[in-house]
């Protein structure tokens, strides 16, 4: 017997009978309700669920969406997203998307848990970029919006969500800006929004900004500057994080961007910027040829804290949170200057 969570009639938003497209939280639930369909299709496949067996269909259909397309990794033959197109006319409107593509994070089954903890190792060697799931990824995504339609969704979970982000600067970078649900997206860095104590923390991000501002200038001193105007240029893109503190995974974000605008406050406004710019490991790998782009730097952001009390860390990571209604939500839109 499938878990209630694999069930729409169960676990599925159902109280969102009529979609008001401007309101924020309609927009976020339906948005975690496709990517979960992305991870429903993948747990029919798995057990062999077709036909009127299968749980998928209603995660999509119930919003008035068509699946239109899997995105299958070549390396083990996983779903690990999902295109849809909302299909009724009656329910079109000019915040609504054409088209959702949404990609599922890690799951923990034997048929896809060696290829997904291969991509998360990725994600924390920050080369996700060379993985062929993220090539696929890159080519429905360009697919799609090469059709004429720009009115395009990108949404994702965990490993999903980093898929999506890394999507999304890279269709930045080249002038489309396509609205983006990033649910707890990773945050690779040490866990500094763990310590309770704040001064200590501040004093930390404070110290960790300066150095990292200090190894820049040296840097550009013996090897010349390095570009960072692809920073200036994603401004503008605004894409969606919805990050729960009790997830150390993700909850990096809050103090990230938090820390930016105290160090504005403090006069430390160009250190800061730097700061928010680079990460130290990058920066000390670049001579020896190894610089990437880390994926967790971001000019912009709207910044969404599910401040409700999280039992375990397995309730904090789940995608399940952000359908819900009943969130203590605290919301901040950080724009980049």
């Amino acid at each position: 017997m499938a878990p209630d969570k694999h069930v729409f009639r169960i676990s599925g938003p159902q109280h969102l009978t009529h979609v008001n497209w401007k309101n924020p939280d309609h927009r976020r639930s339906v948005a975690a309700t496709l990517v979960q369909g992305a991870y429903i299709l993948e747990h029919d496949r798995q057990q062999n669920r077709c036909g009127s067996e299968a749980l998928a269909t209603p995660w999509w259909e119930f919003f008035h969406f068509q699946l239109i397309r899997t995105l299958i990794d070549d390396a083990d033959s996983s779903i690990f997203g999902a295109i849809y197109e909302l299909k009724s006319p009656a329910h079109f409107a000019p915040e609504a998307p054409k088209y959702v593509i949404a990609f599922r994070g890690t799951i923990i089954d034997i048929e896809s848990i060696s290829r997904d903890l291969k991509l998360d190792l990725h994600v924390i060697q920050n080369d996700l970029h060379c993985s062929s799931r993220f090539e696929i990824a890159m080519q429905a995504i360009e697919g799609v919006v090469s059709a004429g339609d720009l009115n395009v969704w990108l949404a994702g979970h965990s490993l999903g969500s980093a898929v999506a982000m890394l999507a999304g600067k890279k269709m930045a970078k080249m002038g489309v800006l396509l609205e983006a649900f990033l649910f707890n997206p990773p945050f690779i860095s040490a866990p500094i929004e763990r310590i309770k104590d704040e001064k200590l923390k501040q004093l930390i991000r404070t110290a960790n900004s300066i150095i990292t501002a200090g190894l820049v200038v040296a840097v550009k001193a013996w090897k010349g500057p390095r570009s960072t105007e692809w920073f200036a240029k994603m401004a503008s893109w605004v894409p969606c994080l919805f990050v729960n503190p009790a997830d150390h995974i993700c909850s990096e974000y809050v103090g990230y961007f938090e820390h930016r605008k105290k160090m504005e406050e403090i006069g430390a406004a160009r250190i800061g910027r730097l700061a928010t710019k680079h990460s130290i490991v990058n920066i000390l790998l670049g001579p020896l040829g190894k610089e990437s782009e880390p994926l967790h730097l971001l000019p912009s952001a709207n910044l969404t804290i599910n401040m409700s009390p999280s039992p375990d860390f397995k309730k904090a990571l789940g995608i399940h949170q952000w359908r819900r209604p009943d969130c203590q939500l605290k919301c901040m839109l950080y724009h980049y200057k």
